[in-house]
């Protein structure tokens, strides 16, 4: 509050309270606070020093998130952006793999899950994996993704009677904030006494639907819904799109870009210039003649043509220039735009010209952490986790599943990380398994698959092989990597097996 505010408080509490009101209010309209992407006018306008996280999200986030819709739309490197981030963080789904210690109601309970995740969809086109690209790509374009548990019926006919509806954070109401609301609302969500989230305030339309009827926002208690985003400050309510440091510079690459095609462009349309000491009002045409826009002469050129000029006639060849600074200024400032983003440089442009296994790998480890944070400091803990026990729960009050005191604790697989150098990657990996540094379940959940499932699979198949007398290159009980026999210890038994791969009681 400004001296002015503090006389006018100390005499008219009222009216100072109505100034800080449109004064918050007013900050909301302009945005003139926190990102550059969102601020009106010249670049360097005043910044806000020492504010919070939420008092520089709240009036750049609209702003802000539909310029970046905009690139995402129009710019190809953005759209890229996204779609690689969503590929490495969800791939084909992160998975849920029972882990109640009871084998076979771990089998039922993946089974349940199975068959829910194909119908869990609201909008029925989606599966359960589906959404979580859906929420990924959300939240790094928009910032965050907000999805709604949907209760059905009993007599709906699903395997578990619930369903997901995935929503843009657009149908938050941010204007339910602070003085422009009458509980302890943060921008659109509601606290209780002890900071914990009691409801958002959520309009019933897309608020940007041209066929939207309601534009009154409504509570809904905050258990119904997912709010996922990126909390990169304590205090933290709403989330910020990952293009939220490079917008301007994204808008500048794509200008620079556009002016250097319309310069090829246009100097491609001048083949030669005709001069003339008669002033243009004879002389031989050198190609077929047209008129122009104004009424000026305009002559084309043809392969093979033959010149004849008139005295005091000449030709002027255009020379088009090429600019030395375009591939130095697009691939540093597109290298810095990835940097920003999170990304490499090679998985926004597809440039690989300088590539190589050692600096590919170096990347994309660096990478790979990142991918790993959000999957295990975001995706998992504020989407995929809470679905999970919600649907636990459903399941529980239809009958699918027994209540139990120990829970139906659940191990999350993500998608396996694509090896640079297949041969290589694999050689480190059954290194670090033989040395101790990585366990077998942790190599093959590296890789993507449920360390127990692929156990017993490599057992089933195995028992088969052994049961029909087959000894092959691949097994390597029996051979070494060479094809080579494998020495076995003296008295080893190998175990009996019956040729549906079953073994013998």
């Amino acid at each position: 509050m400004n001296p002015l505010d503090r006389v006018i408080g100390f005499f008219a509490p009222r009216t100072a309270l109505d100034r800080a009101r449109a004064r918050a209010a007013l900050s909301l309209v302009e945005g003139v606070r926190g990102y550059d992407g969102a601020r009106i006018g010249r670049r360097g306008n005043g910044r806000s020093p020492s504010t919070s996280a939420n008092a520089e999200i709240g009036p750049a986030q609209v702003r802000l998130r539909n310029r970046v819709r905009d690139l995402v739309r129009n710019n190809a490197h953005a759209a890229r952006i996204v779609d690689v981030l969503a590929a490495h963080v969800v791939g084909t789904g992160i998975v849920p793999v029972s882990r109640t210690g009871d084998a076979a109601l771990d089998k039922r309970v993946n089974e349940l899950w199975a068959a829910w995740s194909d119908q869990c969809d609201a909008d029925e086109q989606l599966d359960f994996y589906g959404l979580q690209t859906l929420a990924v790509r959300s939240m790094v374009e928009a910032g965050e993704s907000l999805c709604r548990f949907r209760p059905r019926r009993l007599d709906d006919n699903l395997p578990v009677p619930l369903q997901l509806q995935q929503l843009e954070p657009d149908h938050i109401d941010g204007t339910k904030h602070g003085l422009l609301s009458a509980g302890r609302d943060v921008l659109g969500i509601r606290f209780d006494a002890l900071g914990k989230r009691q409801n958002y305030w959520l309009f019933r339309d897309h608020p940007g639907d041209s066929v939207a009827t309601v534009y009154e926002s409504v509570p809904v208690p905050a258990a119904e819904v997912l709010h996922m985003y990126r909390k990169l400050r304590p205090g933290q309510v709403r989330g910020v799109t990952a293009f939220a440091p490079v917008v301007t510079m994204a808008r500048d690459i794509a200008d620079y870009h556009e002016a250097a095609l319309v310069k090829a462009r246009i100097e491609a349309c001048f083949a030669a210039f005709i001069k003339s000491e008669d002033n243009g009002n004879g002389g031989v045409p050198v190609g077929p003649e047209t008129k122009g826009a104004k009424g000026e002469r305009l002559q084309s050129l043809e392969p093979g043509a033959i010149m004849e000029l008139r005295p005091g006639e000449d030709v002027t060849f255009a020379t088009p220039t090429a600019s030395s600074s375009f591939d130095p200024f697009m691939v540093h400032s597109l290298q810095a735009m990835a940097a920003g983003v999170g990304v490499t440089y090679d998985q926004v442009t597809g440039d690989l010209r300088q590539a190589n296994y050692s600096s590919l790998r170096a990347g994309k480890i660096e990478f790979r952490r990142l991918v790993e944070q959000i999957q295990y400091q975001t995706v998992i803990p504020m989407h995929c986790a809470p679905a999970r026990r919600r649907f636990i729960d459903a399941a529980i009050l239809a009958g699918k599943l027994p209540r139990r005191a120990q829970g139906y604790p659940c191990e999350w697989i993500p998608p396996a990380n694509e090896p640079i150098d297949p041969l290589k990657d694999l050689t480190a990996d059954i290194l670090a398994v033989r040395s101790g540094r990585m366990t077998v379940p942790q190599f093959i959940a590296g890789w993507g698959n449920d360390p127990e499932t692929q156990l017993a699979e490599i057992a089933r198949v195995n028992g088969l092989i052994d049961g029909l007398g087959l000894v092959l290159d691949t097994d390597p009980r029996k051979t070494s990597r060479a094809g080579l026999t494998q020495a076995r210890p003296e008295g080893t038994v190998l175990p009996s097996t019956d040729v549906s791969g079953d073994p013998a009681a």
